[in-house]
C-alpha cells in the first residue's frame, strides 16, 4: 500500500461498509496486509484496486472478503465444548430424535470445515452402526469461497491436527502420497456427512430469515467478533429463533457477552456454557442440573496463557510475545505455514526466551516435514521451560514416528508426569483448550510403559 493515506483510508470504508466488519476499526495494520495480498494477487496498484472495489466487482469482492475473514480452525477446538457435545448435547438430542431419527446441525463460520468434521466424527462414534439409519444433515458455511473449496476437499496438515493423538489420526485419516509436507486426508465416511455452502451471516438479519429452520445443534465460535454489539445481539438472537424448541446453541468465550438479554436460557456444562431457547421447558436440561443465572456464568472471561516457569534462577521479565505468537498462529491457521515459520523466526530473534514462539516453530517444521529442526526446537522449548507439558507431549509424538520409541516413551511419560501434578481442569499453555486432565489421558494412552526397556 503507498503512503497516500486516501486510498487507504477509502478502501478501509468500503470495506468495512460493505461487510460491516467494524472489527477492522481499529486495526488498520491487519486490513493493510490483507489488502496488499488482494493487490499483489491482482498485480494492481493501489489507485486501480479501489477503482475495481468502487466498482462493485463481485469476483473481487468474494475474493477480498475471503481474504479478511480468514479464521482460525483445527480439529477439536475448544477440547471443553466437544466435551460437553460427547458428553451430553449429542447423547441427548440422539435420545430426543429416537423416533424420527433425523438430525439438523449449523457449524456457521466452517473455514476450511474442521469444526463439522469433527462433529461427523462424534456422531459416527455415538452411534456407530445405527448410523446408517439416521437421516443426518451438517451444514457448514462461510464467507470465503477459498476455504470451503479446501473444506470440500477436505485434506489437511498437522497443524490443523495438533489436538488429534496419533491413533486418532491414523483412525480417522488417510495420509495423502507425494508431498513433501505432511497430509492427511478425512475418510470419506466422514467427509459425505458434510456439506459446505456460502453464507453471509448478515443474510440471518432479513426478515423470516430464521423461520422454518429448526436445527437441533447450532455452532458458531470466533466469528461474531467482526460485528458490532448491536449486530452481534440481533444475530445471536436469530440463532436462537433457527433452534428447534429443544435445540442447542453453542458460542465462543467472546461471543457469549450478547446473549444475556435475547430470549436465551444458559446451561452450565463442567465448565462451559451451552445456550437453550427459553421457551425449551426441556426435561434433559433438568436432568444435567437445568439453566442456571446468567449472572453466575463466565461468560466474557478471556482465558489468560499462564507464564511459562523457567528453570533454575529467575530471569528478568521478557517482552510481551502475545502479539507475535498471534501472528504466527494466524499465518499458520490461513494455511501459510512457510511464512507462519519465517514469522516465528523474526520473532525469536526479538523474544529468545519466548518457550512458546520454539514450541511454534517446532510444530510448523513438523508440518513441513522438517523433523531434524522440530527436534531442536521442541528440545529448546523444554530448556526454557521444563514443565512445558505440551512440549514433551509432542517430541514424544515426533520421537516415536522417527522410530526412536524409547526416547518417545520417555518424553510422553513426563508429559503425563507434569499433567498428573496440576489441577486436572488446569488449561495448559499452547494446548488449544486441552486441560491437563485431558493430555494426561493421551499421554497414558500413547506411553507403553510395559514395552519400556529395562
Amino acid at each position: 500500500m503507498p503512503a497516500e493515506t486516501a486510498i487507504f483510508a477509502r478502501i478501509k470504508a468500503l470495506v468495512i461498509g460493505r461487510t460491516l466488519h467494524h472489527y477492522y476499526e481499529d486495526k488498520d495494520a491487519l486490513l493493510r496486509d490483507r489488502v496488499q495480498r488482494r493487490m499483489a494477487a491482482t498485480g494492481l496498484d493501489a489507485a486501480t484496486y479501489l477503482a475495481v472495489l468502487e466498482r462493485d466487482d463481485d469476483a473481487e469482492w468474494v475474493a477480498l472478503e475471503s481474504e479478511i475473514t480468514i479464521g482460525e480452525t483445527f480439529f477439536f477446538r475448544f477440547a471443553e465444548q466437544f466435551d460437553a457435545l460427547s458428553a451430553t448435547i449429542l447423547p441427548a438430542l440422539i435420545a430426543a430424535r429416537a423416533g424420527t431419527r433425523r438430525l439438523r446441525i449449523w457449524s456457521a463460520g466452517c473455514s476450511t470445515g474442521a469444526e463439522p468434521y469433527s462433529v461427523a466424527i462424534l456422531l459416527h462414534r455415538l452411534l456407530g452402526p445405527a448410523l446408517r439409519d439416521w437421516s443426518i444433515s451438517i451444514v457448514g458455511s462461510d464467507i470465503s469461497e477459498a476455504a470451503l473449496q479446501a473444506a470440500r476437499v477436505g485434506e489437511f496438515g498437522d497443524w490443523a491436527l495438533r489436538s488429534l493423538s496419533p491413533e486418532a489420526v491414523n483412525r480417522d485419516f488417510l495420509p495423502v502420497e507425494g508431498s513433501r509436507a505432511r497430509s492427511w486426508r478425512l475418510r470419506p465416511a466422514f467427509r459425505a456427512m458434510v456439506r459446505f455452502e456460502r453464507r453471509n451471516l448478515l443474510t440471518l438479519l432479513e426478515p423470516g430469515a430464521a423461520d422454518g429452520l429448526d436445527y437441533d445443534l447450532v455452532l458458531c465460535r470466533n466469528v461474531l467478533i467482526y460485528f458490532r454489539t448491536d449486530r452481534v445481539r440481533a444475530l445471536v438472537r436469530r440463532f436462537g429463533e433457527s433452534l428447534a424448541a429443544d435445540g442447542w446453541l453453542l458460542l465462543g468465550h467472546a461471543e457469549a457477552v450478547a446473549v444475556d438479554t435475547v430470549g436465551l436460557r444458559p446451561v452450565a456444562l463442567n465448565g462451559i456454557v451451552a445456550w437453550r431457547r427459553d421457551d425449551a421447558g426441556l426435561r434433559s436440561a433438568q436432568a444435567i442440573g437445568g439453566p442456571v443465572p446468567a449472572a453466575s456464568l463466565p461468560l466474557s472471561a478471556p482465558r489468560k496463557r499462564a507464564p511459562p516457569k523457567l528453570p533454575g534462577p529467575p530471569l528478568p521479565p521478557r517482552p510481551d510475545d502475545s502479539g507475535a505468537i498471534d501472528q504466527v498462529r494466524r499465518l499458520a491457521d490461513s494455511g501459510r505455514p512457510a511464512e507462519a515459520l519465517a514469522a516465528c523466526r523474526s520473532a525469536i530473534v526479538a523474544h529468545p526466551l519466548s518457550p512458546e514462539l520454539f514450541f511454534y516453530a517446532a510444530l510448523l517444521q513438523r508440518a513441513l516435514g522438517l523433523e531434524g529442526a522440530a527436534e531442536a526446537d521442541f528440545r529448546r522449548a523444554i530448556y526454557l521451560c521444563k514443565q512445558f507439558a505440551m512440549a514433551h507431549y509432542h517430541l514424544g509424538l515426533l520421537l516415536n514416528d522417527a522410530g526412536r520409541a524409547g526416547q518417545g516413551r520417555r518424553s510422553i511419560a513426563e508429559a503425563a508426569r507434569i499433567a498428573a501434578a496440576l489441577p486436572a481442569g488446569e488449561i495448559l499453555s499452547c494446548g488449544d483448550g486441552m486441560t491437563a486432565a485431558r493430555l494426561l489421558d493421551l499421554s497414558r494412552r500413547d506411553w507403553h510403559p510395559a514395552r519400556e526397556p529395562a
